[in-house]
């Protein structure tokens, strides 16, 4: 299934976590390496919204909060280097409304996956 189209992916989970430093488990540091900075978090945001619009969600777990997935699929950086990743989306249980949650390095990568870009062209 995929993930609606109006599915939120909140500017703070990019700028307040995901592309800032943290000492425990920090992601700033491997998405820079494809060029995603605090500067330019628009693109993340833009690439991700196209990753659920690209690849199915696949149902993971139900929490009291609601159903969670995984998305899996390969962004295209600004600066063209490829990320492998795995996606963690949820839709509320109370509110029905689909979220974005988190994201990891996908470490077992598919290699018959698409390469997401966003609205840059695939290089």
């Amino acid at each position: 299934m995929k993930l609606p189209e109006n599915t939120v992916i909140a500017r703070s989970k990019l700028t307040q976590y995901l592309l800032t430093y943290k000492s425990r488990n920090d992601k700033s540091e491997w998405l820079a390496s494809a060029g995603y900075e605090l500067e330019n978090w628009q693109i993340l945001k833009n690439d991700l919204h196209h990753l659920i619009l690209s690849y199915d969600a696949i149902p993971t777990e139900m929490t009291e909060w609601g159903q969670r997935y995984e998305i899996r699929g390969k962004l295209l950086g600004p600066n063209g280097k490829q990320l492998s990743v795995r996606t963690i989306w949820m839709i509320e249980k109370t509110t029905g409304i689909s979220k974005f949650l988190t994201m990891y390095p996908d470490k077992r990568s598919r290699n018959d996956l698409q390469v997401i870009s966003g609205s840059r062209p695939a290089e």
